[in-house]
């Protein structure tokens, strides 16, 4: 840098030619040549990063359970409600099935919600077909799943009454 630019006793800074540069300040000067090397770096990994993270939004993480697990709970916020039933029955019935952790973990690792629910659909036809106890009141996939859905429906509703009792235990105070 002491090559191209120069300073003079009244502390202005001059290019090579001896003419005033439009720095004031070296520091500037300085600034401005870091960001010049380490901007196309940056943008270049976070567009990486970016593209990275979008790419397995819609698919759950089978690394390990804790992060499955949060997968699943993000990727059921995003469906609409019917489908979340489904894919939480799915979700389950597989959890349910399948007994060893990490065959579990590879067999949902990188599954989106349709493809879980198709899976579902089949479990439920094989537990259906071998006589597996408490499928034999329903009449299809849609039919239970009809039927998770209502007893859902009236869970809220259970939850959304307040007690009385609990009015009179209510230790919050209006100030």
């Amino acid at each position: 840098m002491t090559d191209y630019f120069t300073l003079f006793g009244d502390s202005t800074l001059y290019n090579h030619n001896r003419n005033p540069c439009k720095y004031h300040d070296m520091s500037l000067l300085k600034l401005e040549v870091i960001l010049m090397k380490k901007l196309p770096i940056l943008l270049f990994i976070l567009c990486c990063a970016s593209l990275t993270a979008c790419s397995k939004g819609q698919q759950i993480n089978g690394h390990n359970t804790r992060t499955a697990f949060r997968s699943v709970k993000a990727l059921k916020n995003r469906l609409s409600p019917d489908a979340r039933i489904e894919f939480e029955v799915s979700f389950w019935m597989l959890r349910d099935s399948i007994k060893s952790e990490k065959d579990f973990l590879n067999a949902v690792d990188g599954k989106k919600p349709e493809e879980i629910i198709g899976l579902g659909k089949e479990l439920y036809q094989q537990r259906k077909n071998n006589g597996f106890p408490g499928y034999e009141k329903y009449s299809s996939w849609d039919n239970m799943i009809a039927q998770f859905g209502k007893e859902r429906i009236d869970q809220d509703n259970r939850k959304s009454k307040e007690e009385p009792t609990d009015k009179a235990n209510d230790v919050l105070y209006k100030l």
